[in-house]
């Protein structure tokens, strides 16, 4: 299998596919722990069920917090 993806991709580009797929992996974990975080609500565990079915949420919901969170900060200054 290893030597299929290097044969595949090349030694530069299974190590980039490598890396990407490493650093989707942890922003997905790093929604899932922001979403865990907010507050108790229905809303909350509905958010957390949608994650488990549909995975590219936590992205979309980690790059809305740290916007909302920017704007937040802007506005205090």
């Amino acid at each position: 299998m290893l030597e299929t993806f290097y044969n595949t991709f090349g030694f530069f580009g299974a190590i980039l596919v490598a890396f990407l797929s490493f650093a989707i992996f942890i922003f997905w974990v790093a929604g899932i722990a922001g979403i865990v975080y907010l507050p108790e609500s229905k809303d909350k565990n509905k958010k957390l069920l949608f994650c488990v079915i549909f995975p590219p949420y936590p992205f979309f919901w980690i790059f809305y917090d740290i916007n909302r969170e920017r704007k937040m900060m802007t506005e205090n200054d």
